[in-house]
């Protein structure tokens, strides 16, 4: 394998040159915790929408659907093509719904449609996810740099993690919005550069490719199959439906970009910008693992190495200098701008959710310093995550990723539907079902997951009664689960007495009004 020149070192230290600067530039800015969380105002929509952008693209996408294209067909990108099937139809009454009744914590809004217990079980389902996923990212970017450099993979999280914190630490919301930006621009060039190359260079072009592609199982969306045992394309359809509503519609992360812009039709705007890039993104990543399949199919590949190192190995021996440096500083720069807005994120929800409630009566300064303390906390706990990653060793991150997904999920789009659309739903008829969705997990949990390497076995083997379902369900079948207990649960309660503007009802009779209004 070559190795980095000078050249590509410079273009390295120079993408993380502007990084640090970007969130020093703003430093001064942040003086309360309102800029430091939203800014609201200071970005134009097409910059909120490649931020949107950014924060779903990171290292899991730069490195993760190579790997899941080199070794597999297209399937998982289903869950991705999911999102704007779903998201064009809700965007437009989302966004408003948010800007409306919280100030800036999603999770405001469960508490206002189902009280305390739903907003606590939300925010901490959010916050475990994000950890996974996080830790996930960071043993990702060691992974491939080490792969590339021989630098030692611990020295990356250190690296990494320390740009990442003091990013945050210093520009807030303001430096991430624009490293996001900067970031979006950097994975365009850089995924295109790569499948150009990647398809010049194989023999045939790309009606050989696709011929050994196909030949090997390397394309399509398969199994197609009404089964939900496996992992089919019914599953992803059905899985990415439910996932692009939680992400889009009940993640701190992407809320937190409604509330920053300046007004609705702006807030919109970045949303649709941002769901209209990312599936483009993501299929050419996808169709890099898949080109690279072919390449080493013509050509071979060292034994033994990992999935994940693949597209690293490529970008080491196949691209020319300068090239490299650049493709390896968007990698690192993805990992950073995807971070940093989880960072800010998971500061925000432990701030308005748990440290606000706590101590009520702190100044707006003293929880701005508490918030940027956050952020450090979050950072180190997230390092040592990775560095667990490491220490245990990964592989098909991507499916552990979606399977994370899936399983902490918890329901929440449950409990976001039916706030969203049921007027009857109440309080105890939503905590009833959410205990019912925390004992299905446990038991689905248990009883489908294995231990152990040499002689395998089952976390809690219940025989007959164990869940023989893909794990991808497991998400699903908690969001259905609140929904139908959450509902039947609160006819046996009195109906809720709600503030206005938390239904889609009220909300379509607002938009109903403005029309009448305008004529």
């Amino acid at each position: 394998m070559s190795h980095l020149q000078t050249i590509d070192y410079v273009i390295i230290l120079l993408v993380l040159g502007i990084t640090l600067w970007l969130g020093f530039r703003f430093a001064n800015r942040q003086k309360t915790t309102a800029q430091y969380f939203l800014s609201k105002g200071n970005f134009p929509a097409w910059a909120l929408g490649l931020s949107l952008l950014s924060t779903l693209i990171s290292s899991v996408t730069f490195l993760g659907y190579p790997a899941q294209g080199f070794t597999s067909n297209w399937i998982l990108l289903v869950q991705g093509l999911m999102v704007p099937v779903v998201l064009m139809g809700t965007i437009w009454f989302i966004v408003p719904l948010y800007r409306k009744v919280i100030g800036l914590s999603t999770y405001e809004y469960f508490e206002k449609r189902f009280g305390m217990f739903a907003r606590y079980y939300s925010s901490s389902s959010f916050i475990i996810r994000q950890f996974a996923g996080m830790g996930t990212v960071l043993f990702l970017i060691a992974v491939a740099i080490h792969e590339m450099t021989n630098m030692h993979p611990f020295l990356v999280l250190g690296v990494v993690g320390f740009v990442l914190v003091m990013v945050n630490l210093k520009g807030g919301m303001q430096a991430v919005i624009w490293l996001d930006v900067f970031q979006g621009f950097m994975l365009f060039a850089s995924g295109i550069i790569c499948l150009l190359v990647l398809l010049y260079s194989i023999d045939g072009g790309i009606a050989e490719a696709w011929n050994i592609a196909s030949a090997n199982n390397r394309t399509g969306f398969g199994p197609y199959k009404w089964d939900v045992t496996q992992l089919t394309l019914l599953v992803m359809m059905i899985n990415g439906a439910f996932y692009a509503i939680q992400k889009y519609g009940t993640d701190q992360t992407v809320v937190q970009r409604y509330l920053s812009a300046k007004n609705d039709k702006a807030a919109i705007k970045a949303s649709l910008l941002g769901i209209s890039l990312t599936v483009p993104i993501w299929t050419i990543f996808m169709l890099i693992g898949t080109a690279l399949f072919v390449f080493y199919k013509q050509r071979g590949l060292p034994d033994g190495m990992q999935a994940e190192a693949v597209f690293p190995h490529f970008i080491m021996t196949q691209l020319p200098t300068g090239v490299i440096g650049f493709i390896v500083a968007a990698l690192i720069s993805a990992a950073i701008c995807s971070l940093s807005a989880d960072l800010n994120s998971l500061a925000a929800v432990g701030i308005e959710d748990y440290y606000k409630k706590l101590r009520p009566h702190k100044t707006d300064k003293q929880y701005l310093h508490m918030s940027k303390l956050y952020v450090v906390l979050s950072g180190l706990l997230s390092i040592a995550i990775g560095g667990l990653y490491l220490l245990t060793g990964n592989e098909g991150v991507l499916g552990v990723i979606f399977t994370v997904y899936a399983i902490f999920s918890g329901g929440i789009v449950g409990i976001f539907l039916l706030g969203l659309f049921s007027a009857r739903a109440n309080r105890q008829g939503v905590n009833i079902g959410i205990i019912v969705c925390i004992l299905f997990t446990a038991w689905a949990f248990l009883t489908s997951t294995p231990v152990g390497v040499s002689n395998p076995r089952l976390l809690l083997d219940l025989g007959d009664y164990n869940f023989t379902h893909h794990k991808l369900m497991l998400g699903v079948y908690s969001h259905l689960i609140v929904i139908v207990v959450g509902y039947i649960a609160s006819l046996f309660y009195p109906p809720p007495v709600l503030e206005p503007n938390l239904l889609f009802s009220s909300w379509r009779q607002n938009r109903q009004q403005e029309k009448e209004n305008s004529f």
